[in-house]
């Protein structure tokens, strides 16, 4: 399988998808902000690059540019649950810069393994946005 690159500060939601992922028999690796991605990324190559956008330190588009300069090509699927902020959509954002896939908060399991599956595999654009479930939405992921 891939290797996979998860970008997430929310710690508990950063463990979820490495579980999910590992679980689709993926390599995974881990970073809390843009700053540790980029430490991440000089030293271990990866396939993959699953990053939140709203994040400390260096948020999700910074390190989606940073990521297109030094790894051009690297297959990026951007994730948030941050919608729109003083009339900013950062999904928007992040497909006008070229990544693979979106995801907005919350997704399902399937959603997510869909979008890495896309991506890997080089599909079309495509953004996922389920239904809303309740609470449960959470839980899909891990």
């Amino acid at each position: 399988m891939s290797r996979i690159l998860v970008i997430e500060d929310e710690i508990p939601l950063r463990t979820a998808l490495r579980r999910a992922l590992e679980g689709a028999g993926h390599d995974v690796l881990e970073a809390g902000d843009g700053v540790e991605a980029s430490l991440v990324a000089a030293r271990e190559p990866v396939d993959v690059v699953l990053t939140d956008l709203i994040m400390p330190n260096r948020d999700g588009i910074e390190t989606i540019l940073w990521l297109r300069r030094r790894h051009p090509g690297i297959k990026v699927i951007a994730m948030s649950g941050g919608g729109r902020t003083q009339n900013l959509d950062f999904l928007a954002v992040a497909r006008d810069i070229g990544v693979a896939q979106t995801l907005a908060k919350p997704f399902r399991k399937s959603a997510l393994l869909d979008a890495v599956d896309a991506a890997i595999e080089g599909r079309a654009f495509g953004s996922r946005r389920p239904k809303r479930c309740p609470a449960a939405a959470g839980s899909d992921t891990g």
